[in-house]
């Protein structure tokens, strides 16, 4: 989807997340010093809204402004909107502008290879020494378990295929499948998993 669906879709209806950060995410980050924490594809600042309460200072990128402005009114509501900064920009078009973020998180940012690894490069990029890298997506396993995926097997990643492209410099603390329930097509339970990549700079 492009930034005009995206943004028609923010715009439909109210909302189109549940309004709870991702698991992992607070799994992973619970327990970290809080700093400076860049996250990209925010969609409706779920994620964002809940590293800020945790004592995050935020910056949050989506190529949505429609998904911005619901996230930024959110973070409105929960008393943490000076601790956020949202950044409408494409990820296909940003870079870094250096190694300044203590944790940089994303999660199920969906792109060709090609992009995908540009975009994960410049996010690697943006992490400072001694920070960590977050990285969750759809593991490729769940195009063989019936649930809603797009047919695109060029868009699933393993956590250690982003993992081999960081290169030195990187301590990879976590790179696993972690499985989780879905619902298949038909409606009934089954058993998904999950790319997860954690990764400290050194």
């Amino acid at each position: 989807m492009d930034q005009t669906q995206w943004d028609e879709r923010y715009g439909a209806r109210e909302p189109v997340w549940s309004g709870r950060p991702n698991a992992t995410l607070v799994a992973q980050v619970t327990g970290l010093t809080p700093g400076r924490a860049l996250e990209a594809a925010a969609g409706e600042g779920a994620d964002a809204i809940w590293l800020a309460q945790h004592g995050w200072q935020v910056t949050a990128l989506d190529f949505s402004a429609v998904g911005l402005a619901r996230a930024a009114a959110a973070a409105a509501e929960r008393g943490v909107a000076d601790a956020i900064s949202w950044v409408h920009t494409d990820l296909l078009d940003w870079t870094s502008e250096g190694p300044g973020f203590d944790l940089v998180t994303s999660h199920y940012l969906h792109l060709p290879s090609e992009p995908r690894r540009r975009v994960y490069a410049a996010l690697a990029a943006a992490v400072a020494p001694g920070g960590r890298l977050l990285v969750v997506g759809h593991h490729p396993s769940d195009l063989e378990v019936g649930v809603q995926r797009p047919p695109d097997p060029d868009l699933f990643f393993t956590a250690e295929e982003v993992a081999a492209d960081l290169g030195a410099g990187w301590v990879v603390e976590q790179a696993l499948a972690a499985p989780r329930t879905g619902t298949h097509r038909e409606g009934h339970e089954v058993t998904i998993h999950d790319a997860v990549l954690l990764a400290r700079r050194v």
